[in-house]
This record gives C-alpha cells, structure tokens and sequence, in this order.
C-alpha cells in the first residue's frame, strides 16, 4: 500500500525516484508511513502532502489548529483510541461522526471506530502534526496524563496539614525525610527529572513562590513553564531532591551545590544520566536549579558545532599550536565549555598530557586529567595550575579565568612551552584584550601569550520537520545588516510549529563565532594601548567574521531566522 501511494506521488510529480528510494530506506529504518518518510526528509511538506491527499481521495481537508471541537464531541472517541489511529472527532450530526484522520483510507481505523462509538465515520483529512498537537490540547499529553494521576495520589496520600516551618522553629528532621520518601513525591520527582531529558530541556527551575510552587525547563535556551505542583508539597520535593544529590537537608540558609546521577529507562534504552544541583535560599523557601549534563548530546566534532569554514580553519591552527594562549568568551549558557571540550577531543593523542581544571567538570573525557576545584579546602585555578606546571603538562585547560592570579599564572604557563585554553565572561572577541588587561596584565605580555580570541552565542535551530518558506520586506533584512541588493533575492525560512517542536518552530541550536587571530597588526595594536574598538575595526579590515556576520551567514543558509540572531547579536 505504502510503495503504491509512493508511485502515485512520483507520478504526480510530487517527488522523484531518487526520493522515493531515499524515503523506503528511511521508513525501513525507522517505521512509520511513507507520507511521513517523506516530510522528515523534507522531500514534502507536509500541508502537500495533505493538498495532495485530499484530491487523491477526494476527501476535504480541515485546519485544526483554527477549530474549536466541543468537549462532547471529543468524549466519542477515547485517548488511547485516538492516539493509536491518530484521528480527532470534530463535529456530530445525528448518528454520523466527522473525523480528522491522516490516512481516509485506514478503514480498520474507521471500522474500529464505528463498532466502538455506534456512530457512522465521515473522513476529513489533516496533518499528522496538527493531529497530534490536538490530541495533546484536548486530551491531554502523555506526560500530563501521567502527571495528574500523580496528583491525584498526592491529593490522596499527602498529608493535607502538612505545615511549612518557619525558619526559626525547630525542623523535625525525621518527618520531612519521611515525607520526601512517599511513593507520590518519588513519582513526581521522577518525572520532573526524566520528563526535561524527554524534552531536550538542559535546565530545570524549580521554584517557590508565596501561593505556588512553580517548575520550568530552559530548552534551546528560553525557559517554559511545564508544570505547578501543589504548594504543601515544597518541603517535601525540596527534600527529595536534596537528599538524591547527598545535600544536607537541615541546612536551609545557605547556598548547596551537588550532584543527582541516576540511570533510567527512556524509549527503550538505559541512560544514565547527570544532573548538577544548586540550591538557593529565597524569600519563600529553597529555588533549586539543575543543568542536565546527557553525554549523548555531547557535541565533539567541531565541524557540527555551527563554524564557518575561515573560522574553523584559524581555531584548529590556533589549538594545534604548541604553545600560546586560545580563549573563549560569552556569555553563560553559550556553550563555551562545549567548543573547549570539543577542541581537547581534537588535540587528544597518546603522545599529549592533557590536564583540566574545571568548577565544576561537567563531562568526563577519557585521556584527559580532569580536576575538580574547592574553594572550601583551598584548591582553586590557581593553586591548580601552579601544581600542573610540575605535572609535565603539553596542554592546560582552565575552566575560567577570573582574576589577576590566575590570569598570571595561564599566561606565565603559554609563554613557557604550553598550549593553555581557557573561558573569559567578555561581549566579543576584542572585549577580552582590555579585559586581561584590566585585571593588572602588562600588554606586553598580554600581545605575547594570546594567539587567538573566540567569542560565540548560541541561537535556535528552525526544526527541520516544518520548515516552511517566509516572505521579510528588504527593510528589516537591511536593519539586520544585508545590502539592499540581497535583502530582495534574498530566501528566508522559519518553522510552522509542530508536535516534534512543541510547536515552537525550533529544534536544538548552533553556534555563532567571532574569531580574532591576533596577528602582528593588532599584536602592535595591543601593545600601544589600542581601545577595544580599535581592536575590532582593525580585526574586520583583516577579514573576522563578527557575531552579526555569523548569524547572517546562518540566515543565508536557512539554519536560523533573523529574530534569532538579532536576539543574540549586535551590529
């Protein structure tokens, strides 16, 4: 049936041979329909596919997303029947049901359906997307169904008097360690913690406020509110989570930071998973946030990380030096440590002593002497890198520099025969000089040392599965920084919103770089006390690609949109 309808599109001229075959493969691989082969593989969109359907088998077709469908009419159909055909009810008259489905000609579906409900089955057709997007919106996902059931034995099994103590009062330690170990509260911990990796979330927020307890997932970079646990329950979830990650639960006025490593079943298959800890105490309890460090969306190829072919080029030089300074600015949460981590994958040899000092070490690389900083016990980045210079180190990574000791002892380490790499919390590539500088390092040194400054943002992928064509006046493209003359052929896409997106039109995320080669032009600059501006017109008369010109880049190729990139860059 799926090979015959793949023929008709070819015949159509829908597709080509060549699709069809790419499409069989797909599907042999991965399951599925070959109308949703097809879309995934971009061969089709899919509101084609639905076009092309509905003359096919003479069937109309309706838009979900701008329907309303009654709740008695949703009651015909129960969930679990709805997900497994993927059909909606939308509307009833008299004994006739109208129902959205993918496929009209899926008569077990309609059979099945019409033995259920007693109700005769008109076909209407719609995206798979828009199906089921609306399904989620009217019955509920998954994970919510999971999650009220949770609710529901928490409203049975918590203690309705629970009380929230004062800080003041006594704490009665055994009774909120019983509390945070009831069934419910494991349940929904649990949920919290593998329903963000489900999610592709990298953060998660819990937090309490006056009248509610409040939990979000930061994915691809933007928070989203995902759940509201009942407020009684505060105590009791903050408690869970502190004893998971070794916390001191009695400790309730001071900052904690630890560790949660679980392994669990997703999809089918084990992961074991990591999740750094840090709690802060707020007006109204404990705010606990918590980076999920998931080594199977650890990115080390530095090709796939989103830089530009110059770019990538005078990076790889700059690191397979052996000798001189190699830093990388941004931001928090712009992937720093990721490009660090990606560049020692590369450099990391039988013949090369790699050592790291890291607060904390986010991900173990194997071949590489990892060492975790404490403040509390004296071991910090400086203390750490004096020690290294007597470990015969051929390459130093140091997670931050932050001050004017460690900044000393790095440079001092790059001028001595070591490739050293480290993070800088700067706006762009040419901040980092005056900021070295700031921190008491004579220029001199500072000209020397450094070889190479990279500065990165990170902005949204447009998900691949709806990615449709989009029409922008030439104005806004030349506000963003295209010529007049390509802002008018130029072609620009944004993503529609699908179940696969969470209907956001974005999937994962990619890297902006600026690179700044500090060659002998700006090596002179720096020592005559150029400005941080002078830095930069000199770095773009030489040919660096600022962060603006990276995401221009991205648009021109269709990985990102314009509001991404002006949300990230400046001109």
């Amino acid at each position: 049936m799926q090979e015959k309808f793949g023929e008709v599109l070819v015949r159509a001229g829908k597709i080509n041979q060549d699709q069809l075959k790419a499409a069989l493969e797909y599907q042999k691989e991965n399951g599925g329909r070959m109308g949703a082969a097809l879309v995934a593989l971009g061969h089709i969109t899919e509101q084609e596919l639905v076009g092309f359907l509905s003359k096919h088998f003479r069937v109309p077709s309706v838009d979900l997303q701008n329907m309303d469908v009654a709740e008695t009419v949703i009651k015909i159909i129960p969930a679990d029947i709805a997900r497994k055909y993927t059909v909606l009810p939308v509307s009833k008259a008299g004994a006739k049901v109208t129902l959205a489905m993918i496929d009209p000609s899926n008569v077990f579906a309609m059979d099945d359906i019409k033995f259920m409900t007693g109700y005769q089955v008109q076909p209407v057709l719609a995206s798979e997307t828009a199906i089921r997007m609306a399904i989620d919106k009217y019955y509920g996902s998954t994970h919510a169904v999971e999650l009220k059931k949770v609710m529901e034995d928490l409203s049975e099994e918590a203690d309705e008097d629970l009380e929230v103590l004062e800080e003041e009062e006594d704490l009665d330690m055994a009774s909120l360690e019983e509390e945070s170990e009831t069934a419910p509260v494991v349940k929904l911990v649990n949920i919290i913690l593998t329903d963000a990796i489900k999610r592709g979330a990298s953060d998660i927020h819990i937090e309490p406020y006056e009248k509610e307890l409040r939990v979000r997932y930061r994915i691809d970079g933007l928070l989203y509110q995902v759940m509201q646990p009942p407020l009684k329950l505060r105590e009791a979830i903050t408690s869970r989570m502190k004893i998971m990650a070794k916390l001191d639960i009695a400790e309730k006025r001071l900052p904690q930071d630890g560790r949660i490593k679980i392994r669990t079943r997703i999809s089918g298959k084990v992961k074991a998973l990591d999740y750094r800890v840090s709690v802060l105490p707020t007006l109204f309890g404990e705010k606990i946030v918590m980076r999920l460090l998931d080594k199977d969306n650890l990115m080390l190829d530095l090709t796939k990380l989103g830089f530009e072919t110059e770019s990538l080029r005078k990076f790889e030089q700059a690191i397979l030096k052996p000798y001189g300074m190699v830093l990388v600015t941004g931001p928090t949460g712009s992937g720093k440590t990721n490009t660090l981590y990606s560049a020692l994958q590369r450099v990391n040899k039988p013949d090369t002593n790699i050592m790291t000092a890291e607060d904390p070490v986010e991900f173990n690389l194997m071949g590489v002497n990892q060492v975790q900083m404490k403040e509390s016990i004296g071991l910090n980045f400086a203390a750490t890198l004096r020690s290294f210079l007597r470990q015969d180190p051929n390459i130093i990574l140091v997670g931050e520099i932050r001050d004017f000791e460690t900044a000393e002892v790095a440079i001092k380490a790059a001028m001595t025969g070591h490739l050293v790499l480290s993070t800088l919390h700067t706006n762009d590539a040419p901040s980092s000089i005056s900021r070295m500088m700031n921190m008491g390092i004579e220029p001199f040194l500072v000209a020397t040392s450094v070889h190479l400054v990279v500065a990165q943002r990170l902005v949204r992928r447009i998900c691949t599965f709806c990615k449709e064509p989009v029409d922008l006046p030439p104005a806004a493209l030349v506000n963003v920084g295209f010529s007049e003359q390509e802002a008018r052929t130029l072609k620009l896409f944004r993503g529609a919103g699908c179940d696969r997106c969470n209907g956001t039109g974005y999937k994962g995320r990619v890297g902006l770089y600026e690179v700044m080669e500090i060659g002998d032009d700006l090596r002179e600059m720096i020592l005559s006390g150029a400005s941080s501006y002078e830095l930069r017109q000199r770095a773009m008369e030489l040919g660096m690609m600022t962060l603006r010109g990276s995401g221009m880049q991205k648009i021109r190729e269709g990985v990102t949109t314009t509001e991404e990139v002006v949300r990230e860059t400046v001109e």
